[in-house]
């Protein structure tokens, strides 16, 4: 079926504008499989009946929609990067970085060597080629949490606020760590190493990354700080995330690292650094919506092992992120920490489905990036599926979490590293 881009913008705008319109989600005797679908797997659905079932959004419409999907990565990368303001991250304890960092780096090592394994084992699993980029990836993935998504499931269970942004704050923490793992793959995609270092090659892209975020974020700053209070922001920060994707769509740097480094220097720099997080928030859930719809048109099913190794992956996730922090607290003595904190975090949402995005992206769709995003898009949907199981466990080891019965319309909660931004989308 030949479909006209224009045509298929229009219906993508028409379904990003209808998701502002829907009620709120009533947070009360909230199940599992309502926290998937509130993280949009209808909308992946749809996508996928619209591109697999009846390709009204097939491989040229999506091409022509490339620069579409490059401006959701970036912003989705953005509202991350506008969580890290330095006057709040530096107050975060010795003891918090230590327990991310090593809950991302364990389900890193145990996700990148499970995928590995099942390569070797399944033959079948060759749809993961571009074998060390694709691993990294997962387990980039797998580092990554989703604050937004922790911060969902805090409140359907309906535990004390001060519980969730501790939970939050951690998932965050760990999505950094993923984040920074994820350049990784990225880097190897351009063989440039430096006098045949790839060491150095990476540490090349990753300066060139942060000087493309730097001179992205620069020009917003530039283009709002003369007269601020004269600035249409929503128009200028549209424009600005527009050309940082395009900076990282064209040079291969990704449009979500370039984006989320770009929006650190503006929540950092910036004076009216709260109406940038507005608009953001604002726009948030249309481009989220038109990014899953993306998404699900984009993926694809070479080999039903997917739909095993998908699971299987998730769950040795879990089992790291239950381990590394209960026996590192135990190890470094952190008093005061919960035991199974890590089990809170698991949930994940727009940040890990973006980082999948970006490497199909980057490395085409050759059967690579589909199947590898299809066994990302799987993931996350274990993930929020067991969210609110396991945080349920971690809390039952945390005395005076539970929050009292909540008012039919709960307030927001507000983001865990900065004032004022609203964390409402599984990111």
């Amino acid at each position: 079926m030949n479909v006209s881009p224009v045509l298929a913008l229009a219906g993508l705008a028409a379904i990003g504008l209808l998701v502002t319109r829907l009620p709120p989600t009533p947070w009360r005797h909230v199940t599992s499989l309502d926290l998937v679908f509130a993280a949009g797997s209808p909308l992946v659905l749809l996508g996928l009946v619209l591109g697999r079932g009846i390709d009204l959004i097939n491989r040229p419409v999506l091409g022509a929609l490339a620069p579409i999907t490059a401006l959701a990565i970036g912003w989705i990368g953005a509202a991350f990067g506008a969580r890290f303001e330095w006057r709040y991250v530096r107050r975060i304890g010795r003891g918090t970085w230590l327990l991310a960092t090593l809950s991302a780096a364990a389900a890193f090592a145990v996700v990148t060597l499970g995928a590995w394994l099942l390569y070797r084992v399944v033959p079948a699993l060759a749809a993961w080629t571009t074998r060390l980029p694709a691993l990294l990836t997962l387990g980039a993935v797998a580092a990554a949490s989703g604050p937004g998504a922790v911060t969902l499931v805090a409140r359907a269970v309906g535990i004390r606020k001060s519980v969730s942004r501790a939970f939050s704050l951690a998932a965050a923490l760990e999505t950094a760590c993923g984040a920074l793992a994820f350049t990784l793959p990225l880097a190897l995609h351009r063989a440039h190493p430096l006098g045949g270092n790839a060491g150095l090659g990476w540490l090349a892209w990753l300066v060139f990354a942060a000087g493309s975020g730097a001179l992205v974020g620069t020009v917003f700053l530039a283009l709002t700080q003369p007269r601020p209070e004269r600035v249409n922001w929503g128009f200028v920060l549209f424009a600005t995330l527009l050309f940082g994707a395009g900076v990282g769509y064209a040079a291969d740097l990704s449009p979500f690292v370039v984006c989320a480094l770009a929006m650190v220097l503006i929540v950092n720099a910036s004076p009216r650094r709260h109406a940038v997080r507005q608009v953001l928030a604002d726009w948030e859930p249309p481009i989220y919506a038109i990014f899953l719809v993306i998404v699900g048109a984009l993926l694809t099913l070479p080999t039903m092992w997917i739909l095993v190794a998908a699971p299987l992956l998730a769950a040795a996730r879990f089992a790291a992120k239950w381990v590394a922090p209960r026996y590192a607290s135990i190890a470094f003595r952190l008093d005061g920490s919960a035991p199974n904190v890590g089990l809170g975090t698991v949930a994940q949402g727009g940040v890990a489905i973006a980082m999948g995005l970006s490497f199909l992206i980057t490395y085409g769709d050759g059967g690579t990036g589909g199947a590898l995003l299809s066994t990302v898009v799987l993931g996350v949907a274990a993930a929020q599926l067991a969210a609110r199981p396991l945080m349920t466990l971690a809390i039952r080891t945390t005395p005076g979490s539970r929050a009292a019965p909540a008012p039919l319309t709960p307030a927001a909660v507000p983001a865990e590293l900065s004032a004022n931004a609203p964390a409402d989308w599984p990111r």
